[in-house]
């Protein structure tokens, strides 16, 4: 029995330093063409102050990004029930047609930031099976409105589905793939990207659904459980292996979706002091982020933070990181 079990033990000891070495040893080969979009919230400009409209021209314009993340906010386009305004969105697709970027549309009831789940008023008084009719509804309207728009080139469904973050109801993974289902066979033409959080899960539930997988790469973030901030030991060819797994398994690609080139502090971006939020990004720590982000390997990014470098621009005379970020998409 001993001997029965030194060799169970060495065989968990084995497959340990395998999947160790696997994650956290080698340096891959960065991709030959790397693809740099931008994230753009609409919301997320308006609470720092800007113009949203200027700040959306001024990222296609003078920054010159061809590859932008955009967000269908449930609380804009359906604010009374059944009342429906694609006014803003409208604008935003048009002005990246007319200036031949292209675009990935994200919708559903979880999309980019705080507080994650945007919920008009009304829906707050809803069953789950009211509001998953409501979202699956309002899904249908923003697909068939832009399924023949040559300037959206896939759809994400729901942003990082599987991760309990933010002020949102728990995980449904049944209703994901109900989503997901119902958008394919709505637009069988474009993929379907399914997100997931870049460092802890190995993205087989993404992977499952989606066509294409996306995740996420943050570099230092403050922790509110340890009440400090913490920097992700993490290698390059720990992203890289992990997508091999994926393509490996699943035959799918992983790009990309959310890119650290902005703060994360204690509180909102909105309630911390300059001097905070340059303790997790400033121009140097920008920098060290695209040069860890091509030692990955990975062909296709989305900077999250073209609303806050357009801030330091106009509101704090600080282009720094706007120009140095104008460098990537002028290649």
């Amino acid at each position: 029995m001993k001997r029965i079990i030194k060799i169970i033990l060495s065989i968990l000891l084995f497959l340990l330093i395998a999947v160790f070495c696997f994650l956290f040893v080698g340096s891959p080969e960065p991709a030959e063409d790397i693809k740099w979009g931008v994230n753009f919230s609409k919301e997320h400009s308006r609470n720092l102050g800007l113009d949203w409209k200027e700040n959306y021209n001024a990222v296609l314009e003078d920054l010159d990004a061809d590859h932008l993340k955009i967000v269908a906010y449930w609380t804009w386009i359906e604010p009374q029930r059944d009342q429906y305004n694609f006014d803003n969105l409208d604008w935003q697709i048009e002005r990246a047609a007319e200036e031949d970027a292209k675009l990935l549309l994200v919708m559903g009831q979880r999309v980019p930031r705080w507080p994650e789940c945007h919920f008009p008023g009304w829906v707050k008084e809803l069953s789950t099976e009211e509001r998953q009719e409501e979202i699956m509804e309002l899904t249908e309207k923003i697909v068939k409105r832009y399924k023949d728009e040559e300037a959206i080139w896939a759809w994400q469904v729901e942003n990082e589905p599987f991760f309990s973050f933010g002020e949102c109801p728990p995980p449904d993974e049944d209703f994901i793939k109900k989503e997901v289902e119902s958008v394919k066979e709505m637009d069988p033409s474009r993929p379907v990207v399914v997100t997931e959080s870049g460092e802890w899960p190995f993205w087989f539930k993404a992977a499952q659904y989606g066509d294409i997988v996306g995740t996420t790469l943050y570099r230092e973030v403050w922790m509110s459980e340890w009440n400090r901030y913490f920097k992700y030991p993490l290698p390059p060819v720990f992203y890289q292996r992990k997508a091999k797994l994926i393509n490996w398994i699943f035959d799918k690609k992983v790009i990309n979706v959310e890119m650290q080139t902005e703060p994360w502090g204690p509180e909102l971006m909105y309630d911390i002091s300059l001097e905070e939020q340059k303790k997790t990004m400033d121009l140097e720590q920008f920098k060290k982020n695209i040069d860890y982000a091509r030692r990955t390997g990975l062909d296709t990014f989305y900077l999250w933070g073209s609303e806050w470098w357009y801030w330091l621009k106009t509101n704090h005379n600080q282009p720094q990181i706007w120009n140095e970020a104008s460098k990537l998409f002028s290649n």
